[in-house]
């Protein structure tokens, strides 16, 4: 009597027992089988277990199916606001198919579309979001919609439930021994899971129903191609000029340039020899030589190693220039009405910042509780502004906030996006303003344009250069600053 094929999970892999080659062949295309000989079974990656189970059907194989452990979930007291119609959209397209990318720009309600999901899914779920502050808002949120005290796994934590958060790093520490408890993964910022190791988060897991949340799924190094396996196609998207007006506030973008002063320019111009004459030294030999060579060198090579520290010096002059500070000086009593939040190009920028006009700064070694206390200040108006450098870029909640200060950034679109997006969360007619203020004759300049390329400032762009001359020392002295 010939055995039954068996299918299991087995540290993040599947494994595929009494088959014939025939049949292992006839999968190939689809699933990539290997035989392992030191346990005489056939292996693949968990991610494939829908299709694999689907196509031994197909095939006609009898077998007993022991991956999917998860279990149905009734939960204990939803509490799920009225969707909005694009969000409806967006929760109809991913139900099609149980499978897939959900595109949505920063205050339109992807959490909402999510929870929705996970309501109508009802079976066990998994949220991997990027950082600590996230997963705990997640499990807040669940907690008040569905009425689920979801477990945690990460931040010194190791409490899984039937519907659990955690973060990409603790995904993809634990998925070997997870990948079969949860029958959906939602993966918020799904932008980060392309990444060499966070991958194995949607690697390992053998959950069929996968959702990604995203502003901005879109990465340099093309990585973001991958989520239409990882994770499933893109189902829905709605760019900010879509929601411009309508889901999202009407906005205006004003980019202000500043000058160094004469100290600071003799500065940045003899670091910039440093490094041209270091690079055009190399590159007399080695016509080749880039940016990740200069990186590699600076472990063995001290003229690689002061060219390093004068890139960094230069980068210091651009992020803290005084006359940004005068600048954002003159913003604040503009915009002594209402809360602000200033977003830096650095930790010491922000320290600047907050120490020049005693205002709380957000960096990433800041605790849970003090975050949730400053934002709270912000928003009951203990707080008039914050500073933070890349910690309130993406995903937490914040505050109905609707003027922004760039003070420095990478070159990113996707965090010009994210910066624009922590000030569109729509509150009546109000209009959002971000001030992108820029240093002149510097690199910086360059990033900026780069990061204006987005779609997002160039839609109905409302608001070009100002001069800073527009900003110097109004009479009064600023409150609360």
């Amino acid at each position: 009597m010939d055995e039954i094929a068996q299918l299991r999970f087995s540290d993040g892999t599947l494994l595929l027992d009494h088959v014939s080659a025939g049949v292992i062949e006839s999968m190939q295309g689809r699933v990539p089988w290997v035989w392992d000989p030191r346990i005489a079974s056939w292996r693949s990656d968990a991610i494939h277990y829908a299709t694999a189970a689907r196509l031994l059907r197909v095939a006609g194989v009898s077998f007993e199916d022991h991956v999917g452990n998860w279990t149905g979930i009734e939960w204990p007291a939803v509490s799920l606001p009225e969707l909005r119609p694009e969000q409806q959209r967006a929760v109809d397209a991913w139900m099609a198919v149980r499978r897939g990318q959900i595109i949505m720009p920063t205050g339109t309600g992807k959490t909402e579309v999510a929870l929705a999901i996970m309501e109508r899914t009802q079976v066990g779920a998994l949220v991997v979001a990027p950082v600590r502050d996230l997963m705990y808002q997640w499990q807040r949120r669940i907690h008040e919609r569905l009425g689920f005290d979801a477990g945690i796994i990460g931040d010194s934590c190791h409490d899984v439930r039937p519907v659990s958060v955690t973060t990409y790093d603790s995904a993809c520490i634990h998925m070997e021994r997870l990948g079969d408890k949860f029958g959906l993964l939602v993966f918020d910022e799904s932008h980060h899971l392309p990444g060499p190791m966070r991958r194995d988060a949607a690697l390992m897991s053998a959950a069929p129903f996968r959702l990604g949340l995203t502003a901005t799924p879109e990465r340099s190094d093309r990585r973001h191609l991958d989520l239409d396996w990882l994770v499933g196609p893109i189902v829905f998207r709605v760019e900010i000029p879509d929601a411009r007006g309508k889901t999202l506030a009407d906005y205006e973008i004003v980019r202000i340039p500043v000058k160094l002063s004469v100290e600071e320019d003799a500065r940045y111009k003899r670091y910039s020899t440093i490094v041209r004459d270091y690079v055009a030294r190399r590159r007399e030999h080695e016509p080749d030589f880039s940016w990740q060579d200069l990186c590699a060198d600076t472990a063995r090579d001290k003229d690689a190693r002061r060219a390093m520290r004068a890139f960094h010096a230069k980068k210091s002059i651009e992020n803290r220039a005084e006359e940004k500070l005068r600048v954002l000086e003159d913003l604040f009593r503009l915009h002594s009405d209402g809360p602000c939040i200033v977003f830096a190009g650095s930790n010491a920028m922000a320290r600047d910042i907050s120490q020049r006009f005693l205002i709380p700064c957000l960096l990433s070694h800041c605790g849970k509780q003090e975050r949730l206390e400053v934002l709270r200040g912000l928003e009951n108006g203990t707080y008039p502004a914050l500073v933070a450098n890349q910690v309130l870029d993406e995903g937490v909640d914040l505050p109905t906030v609707k003027v922004a200060m760039v003070v420095g950034g990478t070159s990113s679109a996707r965090q010009a996006k994210q910066r624009l997006g922590r000030i569109l969360r729509r509150s009546g007619e109000a209009r959002a303003t971000l001030y992108e203020i820029v240093c002149e004759d510097t690199k910086e300049v360059d990033r900026s344009r780069t990061r204006r390329r987005s779609d997002a400032y160039k839609v109905r762009r409302q608001a070009g250069r100002l001069s800073p001359a527009r900003f110097r020392k109004p009479p009064d002295p600023p409150k609360q600053f």
